[in-house]
Order: structure tokens, then sequence, then C-alpha cells
């Protein structure tokens, strides 16, 4: 989702010089010493692995088929980091680009800024800066080790820009260029538009014999959303059971509330003896995991969010989604309704939980739009580059 802006902010450049009139989409005026064309190579490093969250993102968003795919797979993190790494260490020596770019704060972010650096290739951070302070968070390593070694530094925004500040980084190596996940979000919002929320639950529901058009009393704005995968959410039996009791027992006595389940998810939920309670509560309505144009419609579609997902943490923001993050920290304070955002932390204390709950249900939608969050961050990710000589 992050680097399908990227690639056609590349694609919009390269047809910019070809055409018979150049005009240069990037800067107000053309630059001699801009290449005349970019080629790019696409490694997938396969850490995402089932295909219903990753090969069905590529076909949806238009994204090319990957030129090199690592096929790294599942594993610990050490085995993904250990393996990424030296399977891309073979591309970079043969390939021998100019730069390369990663994207967020997954293991193979690390890996590849890691390994770029062994070999003396310039490497960009695009979403560069992100903060949580939770060391315990697998991708807080990853985001410190990355902005380490990286000689750009993208920021989504202001605060990430200030966190690198205070972290002794150059001026020179940071660029405030915006958020690229909201490039993706303008792209698609028409074309998720034109989804029915109705077709959505039966083309992905779990327990299809409950579908009728009686049973779902789905209207826009009448339903809730939940999205839920963190350890820290779904591998302790007593947490996920109290969080489940809430959910049952509360949020579904007061409206239709849509489960998209992560398999780690579903998979704790049968082994802690949970799911059965699940798929008997009325009014819980739990989905396969859903493509972006799908979930994007759910959120705007619906009256509260309840996630530990970053990303629609940022969409909750610019959609004015009222949005519960079931966290204790964030990366992404900007969302945060001190910050002029939508969301609250809640963490996964029921108490808390139970109180934002009922104020968040009276909150009507209210988008924010932090800057550069304006659906052309990835010409300014393109442009950073360009002028990094």
């Amino acid at each position: 989702m992050k680097i399908a802006p990227f690639i056609r902010a590349i694609e919009e450049y390269n047809n910019s010089i070809r055409s018979e009139t150049p005009s240069h989409p990037f800067s107000p005026s053309p630059n001699p010493s801009f290449p005349p064309s970019l080629n790019h190579i696409l490694v997938h490093t396969g850490q995402h692995y089932d295909d219903k969250m990753s090969k069905a993102f590529f076909e949806a968003l238009d994204i090319p088929e990957a030129d090199i795919n690592l096929g790294v797979g599942s594993g610990t993190h050490a085995e993904q980091v250990g393996q990424t790494m030296m399977a891309f260490e073979k591309v970079l020596q043969k390939e021998k680009p100019d730069w390369v770019v990663v994207v967020g704060d997954v293991n193979a972010t690390l890996a590849c800024s890691v390994t770029a650096k062994k070999e003396w290739v310039k490497c960009c951070h695009i979403e560069a800066g992100l903060r949580s302070g939770d060391m315990t968070m697998p991708e807080e390593i990853n985001r410190l080790v990355t902005d380490r070694l990286c000689d750009l530094l993208l920021t989504p925004d202001e605060l990430s820009s200030e966190n690198l500040r205070k972290e002794g980084v150059s001026e020179d190596r940071i660029k405030f260029v915006g958020n690229i996940m909201i490039d993706t979000l303008e792209a698609n919002r028409e074309k998720a538009e034109l989804l029915d929320i109705i077709d959505i639950v039966n083309k992905n529901c779990i327990k299809q014999e409950l579908i009728t058009d009686n049973q779902l009393q789905i209207t826009d704005g009448g339903f809730a959303v939940i999205t839920m995968h963190r350890p820290s959410n779904v591998d302790d039996p007593e947490v996920l059971g109290a969080l489940m009791n809430f959910l049952c027992n509360e949020v579904c006595r007061d409206m239709p509330l849509i489960w998209p389940i992560h398999p780690r998810t579903e998979n704790n939920l049968k082994q802690f003896g949970l799911w059965d309670q699940m798929v008997k509560t009325e009014n819980m309505i739990l989905l396969y995991p859903v493509g972006y144009h799908e979930m994007l419609q759910l959120n705007m579609g619906a009256r509260i969010m309840l996630t530990d997902s970053g990303g629609l943490q940022e969409e909750c923001c610019v959609l004015g989604t009222p949005c519960l993050t079931l966290r204790w920290n964030t990366e992404r304070p900007v969302t945060l309704k001190e910050h002029g955002g939508a969301s609250v932390l809640v963490g996964n204390n029921v108490d808390r939980i139970r109180v934002e709950y009922q104020k968040t249900l009276k909150l009507k939608r209210h988008p924010t739009r932090p800057n550069h969050w304006d659906g052309q961050t990835s010409k300014r990710c393109l442009q950073a580059i360009l002028d990094n000589k």
C-alpha cells in the first residue's frame, strides 16, 4: 500500500520525460542534472506470505508484479531478517543500484537497510521518524536501526521530523514529505465508495448461515468495525477473553460489529476456547481478511473504529471516523485527539475502553488533514531522492 503510489510517481516522471513536450511534474523548472528516465526494480521479500494479505493487495492496488521475490515467508524475527539479508545481498551485488528505498517498519525494512549500508548503496527510508517509545515492540527496533543507517529520511509529519532531530540526525538527512498512505487512500476513495457494505459482508462472512437481509441491519453510520492482531491483545487468554466479553456483551448490544479477523487472532480464539462464543453472539459479524477497498469502505461507513493498526489510525484521522486505539502507545501521535486527530489511546484495559467507548459514541465525524497529507506525498518522496546527489 505504501509502495504503489511511489511506483506511480516514478512512472509519471518517466512519462513526462518521454513526451514530445517534456514538462517536469516534480520541480517548478526542469533540472538538467535529473536523469532522463528512472529504472526501478521492485523487490518483494515475501514476508507477508498469505495470499489474502499480500497478493490480493498487489492486484487491487495495481502494483506491478515484483521483479524479484525473495520468498522469505514466515519465521522468527531473526530468521526473517537473516534470510532477507542473505537474499537481498545477492540482489544488490548483481543489480548495483544507486538507491535502495525501504518503507515502513517491518523486518524487511531493517534487513534491507542494513544490507544496503554494508554494500555502500545509498538508502532512503519512506515513513521515517515514527517513534512509540516502546522498546518491546519489534517495529520500534526496526525503526531505530533503519533511521540510524539511512542516508535520506522522509518523514510523514512534523512530530516525526522532530524525533529525528532529538536523536541527533543532521538536518540535511531529514525531509518532511507527508504521509504516503494517504496517497493510496485518495487514489482509491472513489472506487471504495462504489462498494456496498452488505455485499462486502456477504462475500467475506465466516458464518454464512447467518447472512440474510432480515438479520443484517447494517446502515451507514450504524455499525462498528474492529481489527486486532498485536500480541499484547491476542496472545494472552485473559486479556483476549476480557476484550471478547466487552465486544460480545456491550458493543454488539449497541450495534452490529464487523470484524475482519486476522489469522493470528482467529487461531488464538480457537485455542483459548473463545471462538464458539464469538460465532454465537448476535450482531457479531466475523469476516475473513478483506481487501484494501473493502476495508476502506467499512471505515468510511463506520460509526466507530476499534483497532491496534497504525495504518487505520491514519485513515480514521483523514476520514474523521472516531477511533479507539487498542494500544498503550502509538508511533503516530499526530492521529490522536490532542493533536487534532480522531483517535484515543485505550490500551487493552476494558474499564478504560468502556469509558472512552461511551464518550466516542456521542461524537460526530470530524475529518482532519495534517500538513502534507494531501495525496501528493509520493511526488515529494521522488523529488527528495532526485535532489539528493
